[in-house]
């Protein structure tokens, strides 16, 4: 389906109040999606308005000041206060703020750990709450001062941003789309996160309200709309819209350029040993040995746990892996333009034939195959097959991973360039999921 933006002597512009903590200068997965749907909104008819918060006050876990590039210059951006626990967390352990559930840290200490049991039930959902009713005063300004809106989309994790949209609701009765990039009680992390009975009965309960009063739900992957349902027999099942995430067609203008000289595999995001890819570390050695004449090398680009590059050092691959700290989204894509084949791991969670990150779709964007170590018949499965791409090698395959990959290594002595024929599926570019939402706000 084409969406077309609509002319203004047809409609006036739909007016969309985005409220969301990740925005730039944050940096990393989480911004993305808000970011890219209110870069593409004007051409479809529809006026945001972003409510977030202050960087100086924001407790972010990376920072990219290059995706501020991404926002309109139309587009008027709110920034508030907001009152965290997340100083003293630096100030105690002298690390950075945590990504959801401390993920990726292999080790915790005593600190971290009471950190832990403090955030999962004394900060519920999460410790963002102390936004909220920063976000309540400004929307509440917006409102008295005449300002109208057509709906209200409201962006989590963090889930306490959901909260936020549960309160305009009942208070101005605005329209509302929670958009949940995200489980929220079933996140493969929750566990970790020790929650006392009372604890867990009050965030579910939040979650439940939020499913079942939301105008209308969106979520990244047919897995979570499943899990998302299975929470109260209130939940429409019609509300709840599959918008997956995507790649940005501006993105990827310059061409590809994998490398003449090596095999190189590349995998950019966080990644820690809860990915179990030590079998395909292993794999990827063996190949090396058996084909001394192929340079197969891999490259992380990202948060790789001490777990992962010890793995790498134990499989052999001292001299072939390449570990290279977080870059600004731009230089990431660089990073993919410029490889042989793309590495994707799923974590080996609850839940996870659901997780469908948000780098696969830009993945998907260099028409490069991908190597995939999940669950067989998952989402993730299901798309890299449909797409032509590859598809999930289980984590304990080793024998599949090595014979993938000495077909890779036959393919590459043929031809350094393995891009796969077909260029971009349109499907998934931010510009036509946009037109998805714009419909969404437009009913």
């Amino acid at each position: 389906m084409l969406f077309l933006p609509v002319p203004e002597s047809v409609a006036r512009p739909l007016r969309l109040l985005v409220i969301t903590y990740y925005w730039p200068p944050s940096g990393g997965a989480g911004v993305q999606r808000s970011l890219k749907f209110v870069k593409h909104l004007p051409q479809l008819g529809v006026e945001p308005t972003v409510v977030t918060v202050d960087p100086a006050q924001a407790a972010y876990p990376v920072l990219d000041d290059s995706l501020a590039a991404d926002v309109p210059a139309g587009v008027r951006v709110i920034r508030t206060g907001t009152f965290e626990p997340f100083d003293s967390y630096k100030r105690l352990t002298g690390k950075q703020v945590p990504y959801g559930g401390f993920v990726g840290e292999s080790k915790t200490s005593r600190v971290q750990q009471l950190f832990k049991f403090v955030r999962g039930n004394l900060f519920i959902p999460d410790a963002r709450r102390g936004w909220n009713r920063f976000v309540l005063d400004a929307v509440a300004g917006l409102l008295a001062a005449g300002e109208q809106f057509d709906a209200v989309l409201t962006s989590s994790p963090p889930h306490s941003t959901q909260l936020i949209g549960l309160e305009l609701k009942r208070r101005f009765g605005l329209r509302w789309l929670a958009d949940m990039r995200d489980p929220w009680t079933d996140i493969y992390y929750y566990k970790e996160l020790n929650h006392l009975p009372l604890a867990r009965w009050l965030d579910a309960r939040y979650e439940r309200q939020v499913l079942e009063q939301a105008d209308a739900v969106l979520v990244t992957s047919p897995h979570t709309k499943r899990l998302f349902l299975g929470k109260s027999a209130k939940i429409d099942p019609a509300k709840i819209h599959v918008l997956p995430n995507g790649y940005d067609e501006d993105d990827f203008q310059e061409p590809s350029q994998p490398p003449q000289h090596e095999l190189l595999i590349t995998h950019t995001g966080t990644i820690s040993e809860t990915y179990h890819i030590e079998l395909l570390l292993s794999a990827c050695a063996e190949c090396r040995r058996r084909h001394p004449d192929v340079p197969l090398r891999l490259r992380f680009v990202g948060k790789a746990s001490e777990g992962i590059q010890r793995q790498a050092r134990e499989a052999g691959l001292q001299e072939a892996a390449e570990f290279i700290p977080f870059v600004p989204h731009d230089e990431s894509v660089q990073y993919l333009l410029r490889s042989t084949v793309l590495l994707m791991a799923i974590p080996d969670v609850a839940n996870n034939r659901g997780i469908l990150p948000g780098k696969v779709f830009e993945y998907l964007a260099t028409s490069k195959p991908i190597l995939c170590v999940g669950p067989a018949g998952s989402d993730a499965d299901e798309l890299l097959q449909a797409c032509g791409a590859g598809r999930a090698l289980p984590y304990d395959a080793y024998a599949q991973m090595l014979e993938t990959l000495e077909t890779l290594a036959a393919q590459w002595r043929i031809n350094p360039n393995l891009d796969l024929p077909g260029g971009h599926p349109e499907r998934y570019s931010r510009r036509h999921l946009t037109g998805e939402l714009a419909e969404l706000v437009r009913k």
